[in-house]
């Protein structure tokens, strides 16, 4: 991911004016806008995620679409995504991969899976929880898949795996639409409540 890009993208995010117009900004957001907006994207993600992985039936998670084998089933989707948030968060966290060694994409029940997509998001909400702008912008040390040794913004790490999340995610819908099962984030939504 270029410097570039997360300038950019973490400019964008400085703009923003939504939760300004509000007025009803906690004093942590207003001194973390970075960080507070980030972790509220991840959160909102995240729930969509478990949503989908808890809405597809079993017998679908062996699913994949067409025949070939390189491409990933539906569990294997969900797998995919705690292997990576289990990853990311480690680095962000500074600490060994506590799910080092272990390939989420190969269990084989729907149980498993959510279970280790529980696991992973539980892990990571303790890191987007303490982040702050001020700890997001800190460097540390990024070992990337191929072993290589790169350093990075705290933040940008934490903005790749939110991406990352996103991009599975669009992935999952497509195999919830082949079935045709409403994606959660395209349910209908509750009808707020007017004021009497």
């Amino acid at each position: 991911m270029s410097k570039v890009f997360i300038l950019g993208l973490l400019g964008s995010l400085l703009a923003t004016p939504a939760a300004a117009q509000t007025g009803q900004q906690s004093g942590a957001s207003s001194a973390n806008p970075l960080s507070t907006w980030l972790r509220n994207a991840y959160m909102g993600n995240r729930n969509t995620i478990v949503r989908s992985a808890e809405k597809m039936p079993e017998e679908n998670y062996g699913m994949r679409p067409g025949t070939q084998q390189e491409v990933r089933t539906f569990g294997q989707q969900v797998g995919h995504v705690a292997n990576y948030n289990f990853l990311w968060c480690s680095q962000a966290k500074g600490e060994k991969n506590p799910n080092a060694g272990n390939n989420l994409e190969k269990v084989s029940t729907k149980a498993e899976f959510l279970k280790a997509l529980n696991d992973a998001f539980a892990y990571c909400d303790g890191v987007y929880s303490a982040l702050t702008d001020a700890s997001g912008t800190e460097m540390i040390e990024i070992t990337q898949e191929s072993g290589r040794q790169t350093r990075n913004l705290r933040m940008a790490l934490l903005i790749l795996n939110f991406a990352h999340n996103n991009e599975i995610y669009g992935n999952m819908v497509i195999y919830m639409r082949m079935k045709d099962i409403v994606p959660t984030s395209s349910e209908p939504r509750p009808q707020q409540q007017q004021p009497r």
